[in-house]
């Protein structure tokens, strides 16, 4: 199955996402990611107000076949968690690039996103595995 990415969208090794939106940062996890985790049951996020790093841990995902661990595409602050995707689980699974949506970050430093994956490059690495 091959996978189309935004192209406004840049990406972590790890599957996850960062998306510009304004002076914040909007983080999730990839179609490619959702697909391999199956049937998403749970999500866990970090309070508003939270710090994160990059490339550490901000929650969790899980799946009928697995937990899976989320990291950080970039450092900065939560300023908003879907709390939709909280009660909802499955709208990840619907639509990961659009409405499940995980976070929305203030960057530490706006340059992150260039150390980002393009999508281009991150469709090639996924759909080459």
């Amino acid at each position: 199955m091959a996978f189309e990415f935004p192209a406004s969208f840049r990406f972590a090794d790890s599957h996850e996402y960062a998306r510009a939106d304004g002076d914040l940062v909007r983080v999730g996890i990839s179609a490619f990611a959702v697909d391999q985790l199956g049937d998403i049951v749970f999500v866990d996020l970090p309070e508003v107000g939270a710090t994160l790093d990059k490339g550490t841990s901000f929650g969790s995902v899980e799946s009928v076949k697995a937990v899976e661990d989320m990291y950080a595409p970039i450092a900065g602050e939560v300023v908003q968690r879907n709390e939709s995707v909280l009660g909802s689980p499955e709208e990840l699974q619907n639509d990961p690039h659009g409405e499940g949506w995980l976070l929305l970050i203030r960057p530490s430093e706006a340059a992150q996103l260039e150390n980002l994956m393009d999508a281009a490059t991150y469709s090639a690495k996924v759909n080459a595995a």
